[in-house]
């Protein structure tokens, strides 16, 4: 990973000069007018995922994305290698730990951004904005768990030994556990996952997996985000799915509610276009496509949700700051230790 991040950054610096030698200090007006015709997005949000969405912004606006997609881990990880000499206009991520790792890198926001969302799911800097929000949940099997847990603690009964499956290499469940870290504490965090670990959680690679392992009756519950069982549904019919969603009791951790946000760069070459793009994303055009598209809580105040979504001021989620879930390699090294950080 370090040895790609450097021929990366090694390959970005060469463009970057070729580019500063075929310049002019004369060609000021031109570079103001590519400013406004071109965007370079580094995305954690996966092309499948996002593309259309981009597709349209320069349907809107003119503006040409040139978009370079990753883990919003890695992606992270790149700027910081690449530092002021980074092409990247936007950091637009999956997760929040990701913003606050390179939280120092962005500009402030405009106040009327920063604005558009409940203070609790953007940068106290201003630096970072929330743009969609996805809730952890139990996802159900009714005929094999009639009465889900709506706790965490609920989940270490003996009665759901063998039965829970979860996706210890998805980012989704390792930011669910730095925030328990971030709220009970590193020893109470430990003690729950030992226990956890106890009752034989089953691996998947990914939630998708999860959602399917339960609906098909594999193992009784699952731990997820929302979303999953919606696109599950949206895909083949509500009649033909049997999981169901158990959303958490009010202010228990496992509802944690992270979110996808994006920053622009101090260092961007094109920020009036990417202040655009921050301006898209809250957009109705954007919320509609994370409507019918995502299924995700658009976090634009006063925004409609997808239909079937509890309402999202309701759900009483944990209170933290997000930015403290950047400390995942702590986390990675306190899963490998409990034996839970299993491929």
């Amino acid at each position: 990973m370090k040895s790609l991040q450097k021929k990366i950054a090694a390959v970005t610096a060469l463009i970057l000069i070729t580019s500063a030698c075929g310049s002019s200090s004369s060609s000021s007006d031109t570079t103001e007018q590519a400013a406004d015709t071109k965007l370079t997005v580094y995305s954690g949000r996966s092309e499948e995922l996002v593309k259309d969405l981009f597709t349209a912004f320069t349907t809107e606006t003119g503006i040409t994305v040139d978009a370079r997609y990753g883990d919003s881990g890695e992606m992270a990880a790149l700027l910081m290698t690449e530092g002021s000499s980074s092409p990247a206009d936007v950091f637009y991520s999956q997760d929040a730990g990701a913003l606050g790792a390179v939280e120092n890198m962005f500009a402030a926001l405009p106040e009327q951004t920063l604005s558009t969302v409940d203070s609790k799911y953007s940068a106290k800097s201003g630096k970072w904005v929330g743009i969609t929000g996805r809730v952890r949940v139990v996802v159900y099997n009714p005929s094999l768990a009639p009465t889900p847990p709506s706790t965490i603690d609920g989940l270490l009964d003996s009665q759901w030994s063998g039965k829970i499956g979860f996706a210890p290499t998805n980012a989704s469940w390792q930011s669910f556990v730095t925030a328990l870290r971030v709220l009970r504490g590193e020893e109470a965090a430990e003690k729950w996952l030992t226990a956890f670990a106890k009752n034989k959680p089953v691996a998947f690679e990914k939630n998708s997996a999860v959602r399917d392992a339960v609906n098909e009756g594999e193992v009784s519950l699952g731990l997820v985000n929302h979303y999953y069982l919606l696109e599950k549904i949206a895909a083949e019919g509500a009649s033909a799915v049997k999981a169901k969603n158990q959303y958490m009791a009010a202010g228990d951790v496992g509802g944690l509610v992270n979110i996808s946000g994006a920053g622009i760069l101090s260092s961007a070459k094109h920020s009036n276009a990417a202040q655009k793009f921050i301006d898209f994303l809250q957009s109705e055009t954007a919320a509609e496509y994370f409507r019918t598209r995502t299924w995700e809580y658009v976090l634009t105040k006063g925004a409609s949700q997808a239909e079937g979504l509890p309402v999202f001021s309701e759900l009483n989620a944990p209170s933290i700051d997000l930015s403290d879930l950047k400390s995942v390699d702590v986390t990675q090294e306190l899963l490998q230790k409990v034996g839970l950080l299993t491929k």
